[in-house]
């Protein structure tokens, strides 16, 4: 076997080669289709096969430009098994950010998705400024233009001679650790993105990691797919599980996240703090109009499961009468919650964005195990993440074995790791500007406490000088803000600003519910927000939220948007985080309002 990462994948297999391995849903039959690892490896080597047939190189790149699905790990694998190096491409990006990344690695074979990604493809092939040439589309049903495309079961229809089968057993023996495995681009919230540089080193060192860290998981462990492949958290986690035999269930539209996991109830998934702050949004939104006799047994409830594991993560010996509270308290609230999430969840990998300690403590009463982690595109995912007991509510977690962490100048958080990627692609430059030695900057800003928890402050780059001088944490704000079950978003103000102001996006169905209990009548949202009871409930409602602020971070002037930000519009990353800077420059009209300033030309329209 090859000294890469696809020789502890290809050992999983054979380990249980009859075991359910993929689970991918039939969007036709609405059923979901399994494959043991026996015939995922075969899937893939025939796959690898057709690659070499068709010319793929040693060390040459091949984008995946598609939504989660079995094809996309299949592809993803198959590329790094013969030494080639696997490019994603977000299933969302434009035309100009695919084009940009095909450009950037000199890509000339890209595998799609459906439709919206084909649909790209082609334009970018005949704009003919591109050395795009072949396109490989995933979905078999879909109809093809020009002599460029071919559907994934042609392209593997190949006469497989033993020419080509010698030749990808001496590929895949000669692929090195020191090998570029993928490069990874970043989601661009600042500035063009950057190709990051992962080795297959990168990933044996992350496997080897996780495999001490998450010792408790085993190969009865079933986990659902469903951030995107295209980043490397969702990538590694789905490697991982396929490395320790886990089976996988693929998810490719992950608005369904909530009805597919209580559909698939698995045992696994790695999320973002999203996922979380809705589910807590519904439930205290649910509450607002419950009867005086459940929301006492709500609260009982929650505070004997807050008892019962805090207990459970100091390592304390648990009273009887722990136990049997406990126990009431699952049947008459407690397991109804944990249901929203499918009941199963062992362990839930959580990062990205900031996620409130209030929310962690309240799903980890109920029986939800939110592991918070840290970790950049940069590091291979995860640099730390909360042990399975004597975790502290509000940090990232201590760093995984191995892995080496420290505050620099500015509090800057450092690693130093096997984990660390080589560099970014053809930017020597910005390679330069973000190690310091052997120590990677992370462009966070932190505190390590005396047992090793990370607390994660802010992000160094997205800290805001007021006018007056003073230093604003943003995401602490607007992590502040969005506990509230009537809020839904909110994006801080106030760079070289007088004071902090606010767009704040409302949580419109507990407005709704609150609009009709108050019995306020409108014609849209956009009229709902201007109503001067609306404006005095936000008004009291921010103002209460952060009365523990210091003066100068105090929101003073904020505007009700009547749309949420979402990744289709650019206003946010594919992980969910605020694109600060496209938000700014679509609503300068607004931000000038805020602060009385001359309005210029609405962006947005």
């Amino acid at each position: 076997m090859g000294n890469q990462i696809v020789s502890s994948i290809f050992e999983s297999f054979r380990r249980n080669p009859n075991n359910i391995g993929f689970r991918s849903k039939d969007d036709k039959s609405g059923n979901w289709n399994e494959y043991t690892w026996s015939q995922i490896e075969s899937k893939i080597i025939q796959l690898a096969y057709s690659l070499i047939k068709n010319g793929v190189k040693h060390q040459d790149k091949v984008a995946i430009f598609a939504q989660n699905s079995m094809d996309w790990v299949i592809t993803d694998v198959a590329v790094m098994s013969i030494g080639g190096v696997t490019v994603p491409i977000y299933a969302t990006n434009t035309v100009n950010q695919a084009k940009y990344v095909l450009n950037d690695a000199d890509i000339d074979l890209m595998f799609v998705g459906d439709f919206g990604q084909y649909e790209k493809a082609i334009e970018i092939e005949s704009s003919k400024d591109t050395k795009l040439k072949n396109i490989v589309v995933f979905d078999n049903d879909l109809g093809l233009e020009g002599n460029m495309s071919q559907h994934l079961s042609s392209f593997v229809d190949i006469e497989v001679t033993e020419e080509i089968k010698s030749e990808f057993e001496v590929r895949f023996s000669n692929v090195e650790l020191n090998d570029l495995a993928t490069l990874n681009y970043t989601s661009g919230t600042t500035g063009e993105p950057k190709g990051v540089m992962l080795i297959h080193n990168n990933f044996v060192s992350t496997f080897g990691m996780h495999d001490e860290f998450l010792s408790t998981v085993t190969e009865e462990d079933h986990s659902l797919c469903f951030l995107p492949l295209s980043h490397v958290f969702e990538r590694t986690w789905t490697l991982y599980c396929i490395h320790r035999g886990i089976k996988v269930s693929f998810l490719s539209d992950p608005k369904l996240i909530i009805e597919t996991l209580q559909e698939v109830k698995p045992t696994l998934f790695c999320t973002v703090p999203r996922v979380y702050e809705k589910v807590y949004q519904a439930i205290q939104t649910g509450l607002e109009t419950a009867s005086k006799t459940k929301k006492i047994i709500f609260g009982w409830s929650v505070k004997q499961g807050r008892i019962y594991h805090d207990l459970v993560n100091r390592e304390q010996k648990i009273p009887n009468k722990v136990k049997v509270r406990k126990a009431l308290a699952d049947k008459l609230v407690l397991n109804k919650i944990k249901g929203v999430l499918g009941g199963n969840l062992k362990i839930t990998p959580t990062a990205g964005a900031p996620l409130s300690a209030e929310i962690q403590s309240f799903m980890r009463a109920v029986g939800i195990p939110v592991t918070m982690g840290y970790g950049l595109t940069e590091t291979t995912a995860t640099v730390s993440a909360f042990p399975v007991n004597n975790y502290k509510i509000g940090s990232a977690g201590i760093s995984l074995n191995g892995i080496d962490i420290k505050i620099g100048d500015n509090d800057e958080i450092l690693v130093k790791a096997p984990t660390v990627m080589k560099g970014y692609y053809n930017k020597p430059e910005a390679t330069a500007e973000v190690f310091e030695g052997e120590w990677f900057k992370t462009g966070d800003a932190g505190r390590i406490e005396e047992d090793g928890s990370l607390f994660i402050t802010d992000r160094i780059k997205d800290l805001m000088k007021t006018a007056g001088g003073k230093y604003i944490a943003p995401q602490q704000i607007e992590a502040l803000l969005t506990d509230d079950n009537f809020i839904e978003q909110a994006m801080i103000i106030g760079d070289e600003k007088p004071y902090v102001t606010a767009f704040v996006v409302p949580n419109f169905e507990a407005l709704k519910d609150y609009a009709k209990l108050m019995e306020i009548k409108y014609l849209n949202m956009e009229e709902l927000l201007l109503h001067s009871s609306i404006k005095e409930f936000y008004d009291k409602k921010v103002g209460e939220l952060q009365k523990e602020l210091a003066g100068f971070e105090k929101v003073k002037k904020f505007k009700l948007m009547a749309k949420e930000f979402t990744m289709e519009k650019g206003e946010l990353t594919p992980t969910l985080k605020i694109r600060r800077k496209i938000i700014v420059k679509k609503f300068q009209n607004f931000i000038h309002d805020l602060y009385g300033t001359k309005e210029r030309k609405d962006l947005n329209k």
